[in-house]
C-alpha cells in the first residue's frame, strides 16, 4: 500500500469521525431545546410530566429547575437535592391459587390445598395476617348452608391486593393469574314469569326439579337451588283494577303481584319441585312483565335469597313476553325512581312495587357487576332477539331460546353454564383518570401476549396468565382523589384484586410539614413561603424572590403590564418572569438563540429555514423576530431567492419569461390565458394553443409544397416574409418539449405536418420534408373489374346449376329403365292407362 493511499484513508477516517460528532452534538442540542420539562414552575407541575425532575437547590437561579436527568448536562443538579419520584409497586397480599381436586370445609384444606383458615401470607419481605383484609369479595354478606369454610378459603385470583405508586404517563405492568377451581360452589336462582301463559312452563319446570339438580351437582358437589316469581305491578294499567278481576284475573288464576320469592337458595331440590307445583300462575292486562323489578330484588336482597360470598351465582330468568324499565311506572302514577334497595316482607313479598318505579337497564347492569351474578335470560324464540340486545348491555349475562314448555330448560341451564365456566373476561371499576389495558396469550404459552381482556376454552385446572398496564393519564383537581382504590376482578366471580393507587402528583416539599418548608421566610423577603428552593408569593406581591409589590405598580394606568396585548393572559408570551412590571425574557441553553422584546415576544431562531439552514445560511439572511432578514441580492421567506430576474429571461436577455409567466424566486411561473397553457423552462411553449399553427398554415404549405390558398408564387412571396421553413426529413411530431406540433390536410387529401417555436417573437418552422399523401387509386379500372367479377361469378354459378340437373336428370332416366327391365306386365300395355268409358251388363237382362 502507497503513501498516498494511506493518507487517502486516514482522511476520509477524520472525516467521517467529525461528521458523526457534529451529527450526535446536534441531535443533543435538538432533544435539549425540545424539553418539556424546562417551562415548568413548581414542583408539582414538573414531576407531572414525564420523565421530567425537580432541583430543590437554594440559589439555583440561573438554569431552570425542572429539568430531564436523561439530557445532558448530567450534572445540572446534586443528587441530594434532586427530586424524582418513581413508579413503585408493592405487593401486599398473595395467597397461592387453589389447587385442582382441593375442596375446604371446615376451616382445612383437603386434597392437596394450600391454605388452611386463618394463617398468615408473606409478600414483599413481610407478613400480613388475613383477617387483616378479610374477604376480597366485592360485595358482604354472611354465608349460609352447609358449606361451612370461609370465605377465603377458595383462591382462583392471585395476588389479592397490591400497592401501588404511579407518576403521570408512566404506565406500570401488574401481572396476576386466574385459575378455575374444581368443585366450585354455585347458587342457581330461578326466577319465573308467572302470567297466564307460562302456565305449562310451571307444571313442566315442577317435574324437572330433580333432574336439574342431579345436572348440576354433575358439575360441583356444592350446589343449591331457589326459585322466585313475578306478574307485574297491580295497577292500571298493567293490571285490571275491578275487585273481581283483582281476585281471579283470569279463570283459575290467583291474584296478581309484583315479585315473591318462594324459596330462598337450598340443597332440598323436592322442595323446590314442591314450591314450583304449589306456585299460582296470574295474570295481566299488557304484554311486557315486570321482569325488572323482580331481577333488582332476587340480586340485592342477598339475606333473603341465600346469595353466598364464595360461590358462581346463576339467576336464570324465565319468561315468554317483554320487560317494563325505568319511566313506564309513570303510566300508574308512580314516579318515585327504584333505589336499588331490598324490599321484601317476612312473606317474600315485593313490598314497594306499587311505590317504586322499575330500575333502569344501567342499574340492573350495576348491581349484577357488585354482586358478581351471572344472568341468563331464558326466553322464548319470539323474544329472543330482544334480549340478545339487552344481554349486551348486563355484564356477564347471556340468553337462550326456552322451548314453549320450557322441557329443556336442564339443557340450556347445563349448556349456558358450561359457556360462562369456560370464559374469563375481566374489567374493572377505574375512572377517566386511570387507564387500565389488559394483555393475555390465554392458553398459548408459546405465544406473546396480545391486548385482551377475555379468555375462551378455559377448563378446571388452567392456569391464565394476565398483565395490566396501568396509566394515570392526569391528575385529579381534588388532591382527595390521588389515592384510589381499583378493583380488577373476573366476571360473574366474587374476588378481587385490589389495587391501592397513589398517584404522584405533588413533592412533599410543597407540605408545609417537610423540613424545607419555611412559612413567610426571609428567602421571600418576609412576603412568601419558602418551598421546593423557590418563593410562593402572597397575592400582594411577586417576583423571584417576592421583591416586587402591586403597589409599585400603576395598575390603572397600564392594567395589561408584562402582557403583549388585552386578550392573553400569558405574561412575557411565556418565555419569561414579569419582573415589578419588567419582563425577564428566559435564556436558552444554546446561548446563540436569544428571546428578545419588551414582552419576550421576539426570538432569533424560530425563522424559516432552507436546507437546514436558519434563512438560508449566515451569508444569504438572518432572523430577526421570527423573520428572516435577508442581505441584498436575496428574497423569499428564508432569504433562498435571488432578487434578480435575470435566470427567468433567455440567455439574459428579452422579456421575463416569454411574457407567458411570472419570475418568482429565480423561477418561471407560467400563466394559463384564454389561448392556452405555457409551459417550459421561459413559458415558451403552449401544446394547448393552435392559433399559430392556422396562422403558420397557409405560408407552410405555399413555401414547401406551392399548395394551398397562397399556392401561387407572388402571393406566397408577398405573405410569407417572416419565417422560411427549416426542412427535416425525419417526423417532425416526434416529441420534443421545446416545439410546437401542427398537422393539416391539404386539398389533395395529404397530410403534413410541422412544428414552431417562439421565442423573444421570432418563428423558427421546422417543416417536414414530404407530405403523407394517400396511394393513387384508378377508379375505372376497379370498376371494370368489379363488373368483370361479377359476370365470372354469374357463369360459374350458371355452369354450375346445368351440371348438377344434368347429373340428376341422368341418374332419374337410370333408375327408370332399370325398373321397366324388372316390369312383369307386357311392354305393349300401359298398366298405368285406363279406357275413357266402362261398360256394364245386367245378367238378368234378356235382351228384350
Amino acid at each position: 500500500m502507497t503513501r498516498n493511499s494511506r493518507l487517502l484513508e486516514f482522511l476520509a477516517l477524520f472525516v467521517f469521525l467529525g461528521s458523526f460528532v457534529i451529527i450526535a452534538e446536534s441531535q443533543i442540542a435538538e432533544k435539549y431545546t425540545q424539553n418539556q420539562c424546562v417551562n415548568k414552575r413548581t414542583c408539582h407541575e414538573c414531576i407531572q410530566t414525564k420523565s421530567c425532575a425537580w432541583c430543590m437547590m437554594p440559589n439555583f437561579t440561573d438554569k431552570p429547575r425542572c429539568f430531564q436527568p436523561s439530557i445532558p448536562p448530567f450534572d445540572i443538579c446534586p443528587e441530594p437535592y434532586t427530586f424524582n419520584p418513581s413508579s413503585e409497586r408493592t405487593i401486599i397480599l398473595n395467597r397461592s391459587l387453589t389447587k385442582a381436586g382441593s375442596i375446604s370445609r371446615g376451616g382445612q384444606m383437603v386434597s392437596g390445598g394450600s391454605y388452611e383458615a386463618g394463617s398468615s401470607y408473606s409478600a414483599s419481605g413481610s407478613s400480613y395476617q388475613s383477617s387483616e383484609y378479610g374477604s376480597s369479595a366485592r360485595g358482604s354478606s354472611s354465608s349460609s348452608g352447609s358449606f361451612s369454610a370461609s370465605s377465603d378459603s377458595i383462591v382462583q385470583l392471585s395476588p389479592q391486593r397490591v400497592n401501588l405508586k404511579l407518576r403521570i404517563n408512566e404506565p406500570s405492568r401488574l401481572n396476576f393469574r386466574y385459575s378455575q377451581a374444581q368443585d366450585y360452589p354455585v347458587d342457581l336462582y330461578y326466577l319465573m314469569d308467572l302470567s297466564k301463559s307460562m302456565e305449562d312452563d310451571k307444571k313442566k319446570l315442577s317435574t324437572l326439579g330433580d333432574r336439574l339438580s342431579a345436572t348440576m351437582r354433575n358439575i360441583t358437589s356444592n350446589f343449591k337451588l331457589g326459585f322466585g316469581s313475578f306478574v307485574d305491578k297491580v295497577l292500571m294499567p298493567y293490571v285490571s283494577t275491578i275487585p273481581s278481576k283483582l281476585a281471579e284475573p283470569c279463570q283459575g288464576c290467583k291474584a296478581p303481584y309484583g315479585y315473591r320469592n318462594h324459596m330462598t337458595l337450598n340443597v332440598d331440590t323436592r322442595k323446590f319441585s314442591e314450591e314450583v307445583h304449589n306456585a299460582s300462575v296470574s295474570g295481566n292486562l299488557d304484554a311486557p312483565e315486570g321482569g325488572f323489578d323482580a331481577i333488582m330484588q332476587a340480586i340485592v336482597c342477598r339475606d333473603r335469597i341465600g346469595w353466598r360470598d364464595q360461590a358462581r351465582r346463576l339467576l336464570v330468568f324465565s319468561t315468554d313476553a317483554g320487560f317494563h324499565y325505568a319511566g313506564d311506572g309513570k303510566l300508574g302514577g308512580v314516579i318515585e325512581p327504584n333505589d336499588g334497595h331490598c324490599h321484601l316482607d317476612d312473606n317474600g313479598l315485593y313490598t314497594h312495587s306499587t311505590i317504586q318505579d322499575y330500575p333502569s337497564i344501567s342499574q340492573i347492569n350495576h348491581h349484577v357487576k357488585k354482586n358478581s351474578i351471572n344472568v341468563i335470560f331464558a326466553v322464548t324464540s319470539t323474544q329472543i332477539n330482544v334480549y340478545k340486545q339487552l344481554s349486551q348491555h348486563i355484564e356477564g349475562s347471556s340468553s337462550a331460546v326456552l322451548s314453549d314448555d320450557s322441557s329443556n330448560v336442564v339443557e340450556l341451564v347445563k349448556e349456558e353454564y358450561e359457556k360462562i365456566s369456560s370464559s374469563i373476561e375481566m374489567k374493572d371499576n377505574a375512572n377517566s383518570y386511570v387507564k387500565i389495558q389488559y394483555y393475555s396469550n390465554c392458553l398459548n404459552e408459546n405465544a406473546s401476549p396480545i391486548p385482551t381482556y377475555k379468555c375462551d376454552g378455559i377448563k378446571v385446572g388452567n392456569t391464565v396468565n394476565f398483565s395490566a398496564e396501568i396509566t394515570v393519564t392526569e391528575c385529579p383537581s381534588n388532591p382527595k382523589d390521588w389515592k384510589q382504590q381499583i378493583q380488577i376482578y373476573p366476571v360473574g366471580i366474587n374476588e378481587t384484586l385490589i389495587v391501592d393507587l397513589e398517584m404522584l402528583c405533588s413533592c412533599p416539599c410543597e407540605n408545609p410539614d417537610h423540613a424545607s418548608f419555611e412559612r413567610n421566610s426571609t428567602k421571600c423577603h418576609n412576603q412568601g413561603d419558602y418551598m421546593c428552593g423557590i418563593c410562593e408569593c402572597n397575592e400582594f406581591n411577586f417576583g423571584r424572590t417576592c421583591e416586587c409589590s402591586n403597589s409599585n405598580i400603576q395598575a390603572d394606568t397600564d392594567p395589561f403590564i408584562c402582557k403583549a396585548d388585552n386578550v392573553t393572559d400569558v405574561e412575557c408570551s411565556g418565555r419569561g418572569n414579569c419582573v415589578c412590571g419588567i419582563c425577564e425574557c428566559d435564556k436558552r441553553p444554546n446561548p446563540e438563540e436569544v428571546y428578545s422584546g419588551k414582552y419576550c415576544e421576539c426570538d432569533n431562531f424560530s425563522c424559516d429555514r432552507h436546507n437546514q439552514l436558519l434563512c438560508s445560511g449566515p451569508d444569504q439572511g438572518t432572523c430577526n423576530c421570527g423573520v428572516c432578514d435577508c442581505k441584498p441580492g436575496w428574497t423569499g421567506s428564508a432569504c433562498d431567492c435571488l432578487a434578480s430576474n435575470d435566470t427567468c429571461k433567455v440567455n439574459g436577455e428579452g422579456e421575463i419569461c416569454s411574457g407567458h409567466g411570472e419570475c418568482e424566486c429565480g423561477v418561471c411561473k407560467c400563466i394559463v390565458s384564454e389561448e392556452g397553457r405555457y409551459s417550459g423552462t421561459y413559458c415558451e411553449n403552449c401544446p394547448t394553443c393552435t392559433k399559430r399553427c392556422l396562422d403558420l398554415k397557409d405560408c407552410v404549405q405555399c413555401q414547401m409544397w406551392k399548395t394551398g390558398p397562397l399556392k401561387d408564387e407572388a402571393a406566397c412571396a408577398a405573405n410569407c416574409t417572416l419565417f422560411v421553413p427549416i426542412t427535416e426529413e425525419k417526423n417532425v411530431n416526434d416529441e420534443d418539449a421545446n416545439r410546437v406540433p401542427c398537422s393539416y390536410y391539404d386539398e389533395d387529401d395529404c397530410r403534413f405536418k410541422f412544428k414552431y417555436t417562439e421565442i423573444d417573437g421570432k418563428i423558427t418552422v421546422y417543416a417536414q420534408e414530404e407530405r403523407e399523401c394517400p396511394p393513387k387509386v384508378f377508379m375505372l379500372g376497379i370498376v371494370l373489374g368489379v363488373i368483370a367479377a361479377i359476370v365470372l361469378v354469374g357463369l360459374a354459378i350458371l355452369l354450375l346449376w346445368k351440371l348438377l340437373t344434368t347429373i340428376h336428370d341422368r341418374r332419374e332416366f337410370a333408375r327408370f329403365e332399370k325398373e321397366r327391365m324388372a316390369a312383369k306386365w307386357d311392354a305393349g300395355e300401359n298398366p298405368i292407362y285406363k279406357q275413357a268409358t266402362t261398360t256394364f251388363k245386367n245378367p238378368t237382362y234378356a235382351g228384350k
